[in-house]
């Protein structure tokens, strides 16, 4: 016993030293970790944390009392949080990969405490054009991963709509018939339900914040016209996001972003928006909630949507994914910022009522 424990403070040692070598800010004098009330994960910014052009955490930095840096060798960029450390916000780095790493070294960083912590995804997305419109807020309901077998389109079987399809089935837009173990299920590997109670509740509280529509998304909408709900103000939504590693756009692309997310929730969710790192987040949650780090339950997913998932009538897709859509700037950020910061105030607030208690709008 007496070994073990010596074991276990030599290693606690080293840990204390690998990050004071890495220039990481300690533990409290008490040597008990901060308590942490809600993290917020942003995928990138663009420049500094304030003061120029913002990208996904800016506006959480000048408007949410984030003052405080603090250093973060787990991860790709510098931690903000707000003096008593019960905020932290960080930025994840780009890209499955990244996100899910970044989340699970946040959580083992010993200065934190985050077992009763909120998640809260913040960032941009694409949007199907079907589901909504540039500037929308999506509370996501399913994440959804991308883990698939590929035929260049251009060599696939002439009835088949596009080139992916899941492992062992046979052809695109058809699960197979014998599931195949990658993860704690064939489903599981693919398929993250958020809980629904909590996302819910998000929702209730968030459904009449006001977005903005700029001049130039009014003008923008003109071009989408065919599509009932990118006309007029752009409003609060829940539906499913569609995790990938590459960056994909155009119409057979969405039309099977929409399938996918059909087949794989058994036809429980539809496909609202594409990111990057959706899925990867829920993963590192699900596994941090397994080891007792973390609270899955407690995961929230916000994505403002910054272009469609699709080119407009009359442009082609290479045009479309090449050019910078109006939404791509402040809309998206403003949208992120305004929904979610909504429900960091409602949780920080009023923290007695939630620390023990996950809130349910079912």
């Amino acid at each position: 016993m007496r070994t073990a424990l010596r074991r276990l403070a030599a290693a606690a040692g080293l840990l204390l030293s690998f990050q004071a070598a890495a220039g990481a800010d300690p533990v409290p004098r008490d040597g008990a970790p901060w308590p942490v009330k809600v993290v917020i994960v942003t995928a990138y910014e663009n420049g500094e944390d304030t003061g120029d052009a913002p990208g996904e955490l800016q506006l959480w930095v000048e408007r949410a009392g984030l003052t405080e840096t603090m250093a973060f060798p787990g991860g790709v960029r510098a931690l903000r949080t707000n003096a008593d450390r019960s905020v932290v916000a960080m930025v994840s780095g780009m890209g499955l990969v990244n996100a899910g790493a970044s989340v699970m070294a946040l959580a083992f960083d010993r200065r934190f405490d985050v077992s009763k912590a909120y998640w809260l995804v913040a960032g941009v997305a694409g949007i199907d054009p079907q589901v909504g419109a540039i500037g929308d807020a999506v509370w996501v309901d399913y994440a959804v991963n991308d883990l698939a077998r590929s035929i260049d389109v251009r060599e696939a079987p002439r009835d088949w709509p596009y080139g992916l399809y899941p492992f062992r089935s046979k052809r695109a837009g058809r699960m197979p018939e014998e599931a195949m173990d990658y993860g704690p299920s064939a489903r599981y590997a693919q398929v993250f339900p958020l809980d629904a109670g909590l996302t819910r509740w998000a929702y209730a509280l968030t459904r009449t914040v006001e977005l903005e529509r700029t001049p130039a998304l009014a003008r923008f909408a003109e071009r989408w016209t065919a599509f009932p709900k990118t006309q007029g103000s752009p409003t609060v939504r829940i539906g499913a996001s569609l995790s990938s590693n590459h960056y994909w756009h155009g119409r057979e692309a969405t039309r099977w972003a929409r399938d996918w997310v059909r087949m794989f929730t058994d036809g429980r969710a539809a496909f609202a928006v594409s990111d990057m790192e959706d899925s990867a987040i829920a993963a590192a949650m699900a596994r941090l909630d397994g080891m007792g780090a973390a609270d899955a339950r407690r995961l929230l997913v916000l994505r403002a949507a910054s272009n469609y998932t699709q080119a407009p009538p009359g442009r082609t897709t290479l045009e479309s994914a090449t050019a910078r859509h109006p939404g791509a700037g402040l809309p998206a950020y403003e949208a992120a910022y305004r929904v979610g910061s909504a429900v960091v105030r409602e949780l920080t607030g009023h923290w007695p009522r939630y620390a023990e208690h996950v809130p349910s709008g079912l």
